[in-house]
């Protein structure tokens, strides 16, 4: 099996790396527009990169780790050349299969969306594909991304709202990293601990709801003691709409994922 992917950005970048811990390095093909970056991702992973795009297109499985902009013109170059058995694989938030299709007519498509935790193998990913892709293709592609994380598959009314909570995501709970790392230095801790303390508290409260399969109200009510320090610091978040402010950064988030794909 022959695994090829089309930019080595962020995106891309991490969820290769994964799929090269797991897979024949030999038999992974990468090529990026900056030969610079594309180069020094070969050098570091062991697989081989090519100057053009046209180069990956005899690989069984290709990820487009595109943005939607360039969609177009990779597609001008490649879209005529691409094997009818093989399966290309994209990642351009917002952009559906259907409109996918009207590049390349003739391709079969999976369209995935994952997260930039892949870069420590915990990314969340979705994937929708239509019935022109087998099950075991889909169960192939699947298992080639479960190197990087979690994967599920998904009806693609769904994809714009996993952009938003697990493409965007990460964003805000950096961002919420920080916060609790700056409340906590002002209430005297060291900087580098606070990031500490932060990043764990996040990491192993993410990790009750994951394992206990408990719902997050329940396991919120479990640290809120009566008349202790957790509800006084619930009711500060509530006055200043916390969950409000979380839900529209998502709905912000989404709106964006369906304007892309326009």
């Amino acid at each position: 099996m022959k695994i090829g992917c089309i930019g080595t950005g962020a995106m891309g970048g991490a969820i290769m790396r994964a799929v090269c811990t797991k897979y024949d390095v030999k038999q992974i093909k990468v090529t990026d527009k900056n030969t610079q970056m594309g180069k020094a991702f070969a050098e570091e992973t062991g697989a081989v990169f090519v100057e053009s795009n046209l180069e990956i297109l005899d690989c069984d499985y290709i990820f487009l780790a595109v943005k939607p902009q360039f969609l177009g013109d990779v597609f001008d170059e490649i879209a005529d050349k691409i094997p009818t058995d093989a399966v290309v694989i994209s990642m351009a938030a917002g952009v559906k299969i259907e409109k996918l299709e009207k590049f390349s007519p003739k391709t079969r498509f999976i369209r995935m969306m994952p997260n930039v935790c892949a870069q420590i193998g915990q990314a969340m990913t979705a994937l929708s594909y239509n019935t022109n892709i087998s099950q075991a293709e889909a169960d192939t592609v699947t298992e080639i991304l479960s190197s990087a994380g979690k994967v599920e598959v998904v009806p693609e009314k769904l994809m714009d709202c996993v952009t938003a909570v697990s493409g965007s995501g990460p964003a805000f709970v950096f961002m919420f990293i920080e916060a609790l790392a700056d409340a906590a230095v002002r209430c005297g801790m060291p900087r580098s601990q606070a990031y500490t303390y932060a990043a764990q508290t996040v990491y192993g409260s993410a990790g009750m709801v994951l394992e206990s399969k408990k719902h997050p109200a329940v396991l919120k009510d479990m640290v809120c003691s009566p008349a202790g320090t957790t509800i006084e610091g619930v009711a500060a978040l509530e006055k200043n709409g916390f969950r409000n402010a979380v839900i529209d950064a998502v709905t912000a988030a989404c709106e964006k994922s369906i304007a892309l794909g326009k």
